[in-house]
């Protein structure tokens, strides 16, 4: 499949791609802007609060680096950073508002996002292409998406933001 020429990146795409993020069982949806055999991995993550993002980190192999960045387009998100034991050592509320709007990880930095508002509409973009079966590498000791356990983590961290 060939990408348009162009491609508006605008509310009705936002409205569009939120309103399937609500019907889906993650609460969460992409947007692809870019092909997966693309050098570069270009994104729209929308998320709605009580989404679970387990705690993972990106690394790759070869040519190009893990990093990961964010910009948050409309609402507002939490990040949460890890060390390798699981403790929360940094979060940081980002926010289409300001005053910080976005962010980037570099490889290897274990994290997890919260949606803090309705609809919020993220910016990703990290080295391509996608490699499914080796995109994330999981932090040990945090329930699986799907697992009850899951539900009160979300809760718990979106607490941590004062929503």
């Amino acid at each position: 499949m060939t990408a348009p020429a162009l491609q508006l990146i605008d509310q009705d795409l936002f409205d569009q791609v939120a309103l399937r993020s609500r019907q889906s069982d993650r609460q969460r949806m992409n947007f692809n802007l870019h092909q997966e055999s693309d050098l570069v991995q270009r994104f729209l993550n929308v998320m709605q609060p009580g989404t679970y993002v387990r705690p993972h980190r990106h690394s790759r192999q070869g040519t190009g680096e893990g990093f990961e960045c964010f910009v948050v387009l409309q609402g507002s998100i939490g990040v949460l950073l890890f060390d390798d034991n699981g403790v929360c050592i940094q979060r940081h509320r980002l926010d289409a508002a300001g005053p910080v709007r976005g962010l980037q990880l570099s490889e290897g930095s274990f994290h997890s996002l919260v949606a803090l508002t309705a609809d919020t509409v993220i910016f990703e973009l990290k080295q391509g292409p996608y490699q499914p079966l080796a995109d994330k590498d999981f932090l040990v000791g945090f329930p699986q998406e799907g697992e009850l356990e899951s539900v009160n983590q979300e809760v718990e961290w979106r607490s941590l933001f004062d929503v």
